[in-house]
This record gives structure tokens, sequence and C-alpha cells, in this order.
């Protein structure tokens, strides 16, 4: 679904060829969500081949042929039912540390100690790079929208790191009895 609503998203906002919609999921789209870009041509004839998405040929100058693709009809109603359903999907959050923490017993304490001080380390980068983007967001008076996605993301890595610290604390606090 996730891929979908970001190609047939990324295609709302006008007619675009296929590197671009890469380079947009890469450089933009990809701070955001975990989609990946190995080729969106598949996904692209997936979704052309189902009626939402079509395409035409363009060349400028003397350049090979490029497809440029535009989102149907067809393909903005399923968007917009796409875009709606996302609103009400709960998915693992990105910065999921469950597994490890299931397997917790499987691993030495010194050890998952070490790993949670480097995630947490890493964390710190996030989230003061988080707060970098928001102030730079502010100051060049970006769309209110993308503010609101850095946000949100600055939360959670708050509840990330404070869930963590306080995992180190209680895990020291065993290892040394």
């Amino acid at each position: 679904m996730t891929q979908e609503l970001v190609l047939l998203g990324l295609l709302a906002e006008g007619p675009k060829h296929g590197y671009e919609i890469k380079r947009l999921i890469t450089k933009v789209l990809g701070i955001f969500t975990s989609i990946e870009t190995k080729s969106v041509y598949y996904p692209l004839r997936q979704l052309e081949k189902e009626g939402f998405v079509a395409k035409r040929v363009s060349r400028a100058g003397r350049r090979p042929e490029k497809y440029v693709y535009y989102i149907t009809k067809r393909g903005s109603k399923r968007f917009q039912e796409l875009l709606c359903k996302s609103f009400l999907t709960i998915q693992r959050p990105f910065l999921n540390i469950d597994l490890s923490l299931y397997f917790l017993p499987s691993i030495k304490p010194k050890i998952a100690l070490q790993r949670l001080r480097n995630r947490l380390r890493g964390l710190g980068r996030v989230k003061v790079w988080l707060e970098n983007m928001a102030r730079s967001l502010k100051e060049r008076n970006a769309p209110h929208h993308l503010k609101t996605i850095i946000q949100h993301n600055l939360e959670l890595a708050k509840t990330e790191i404070k869930f963590t610290s306080r995992l180190i604390k209680s895990l020291a606090k065993k290892a040394a009895v």
C-alpha cells in the first residue's frame, strides 16, 4: 500500500519521469518512510496495467526518449482512497526495537548495554538532525505539512530516547546485582 500511495501521490503533484520519481523518493520521502527505491519502473508498469497511471514518450533535444508518467482519473480516485486509509493505518514504528527486547535474555547484559548505549547515541544524532531540520524549515517558511512531519518524527525520537535511557538504567542495575 505504501509504495502505491507514494507513487500515485507523486504523480498527483504532476507528471514525472521514472528517474525524477526515484530521486524524490530517495531525497525527500526517504526521510519519512522506508519505501524501497531499487526500481520504480516495475511498480509503475503494474499501476499502468491497473489503469491508475499512463505514460507518454518525451524527448528533449538529442537526448534519449524518456517515459513521462501521469496519474489517470481512476488513479486519482485510488490515491484518495489510499490516502484516507493511510490516516487510519497503525504500523510498527520506524524505530522498532521490540525483536531485540524479546530476545534480550539471549544476549550477555554487558553486550546489550553497549548496544543500547550505541543506540542512544544514534538516537541523539537523529534528534539533533530533526531539530536542525525543523529550524531550517521554519526559516525557509516551508509548507506546514513538512514541518508537521518533522515535528512528529522529533517527538518519536524524544520518546525513544527516554525509553532507551530508562532501559539502560534498569539493565545496568540488574547487571550490577
